[in-house]
């Protein structure tokens, strides 16, 4: 079974980026597709996500500025 309590390649992660929800899925390098809500786990998303657990809040550096994520849920 895939772990629900910290975040790894092959998660499905729910986010709540500024109160907008979103749901992610954290894939290999190759297989990233923003479209499909795809993310690689060597993305700058991605890899600030890994290891985090529900309730963690991770800064990720954006071109436009630091973008704060809390993360609400792991399937």
């Amino acid at each position: 079974t895939a772990n629900t309590s910290i975040i790894g390649l092959g998660s499905s992660v729910s986010l709540d980026i500024e109160g907008e929800k979103i749901e992610y899925e954290i894939v290999g390098p190759t297989e990233g597709d923003l479209e499909a809500n795809k993310v690689s786990s060597e993305s700058p998303v991605g890899r600030a996500l890994l290891g985090h657990k529900k309730g963690d809040k991770v800064m990720i550096s954006a071109p436009g500025g630091d973008i704060e994520y809390k993360i609400v849920g792991i399937h």
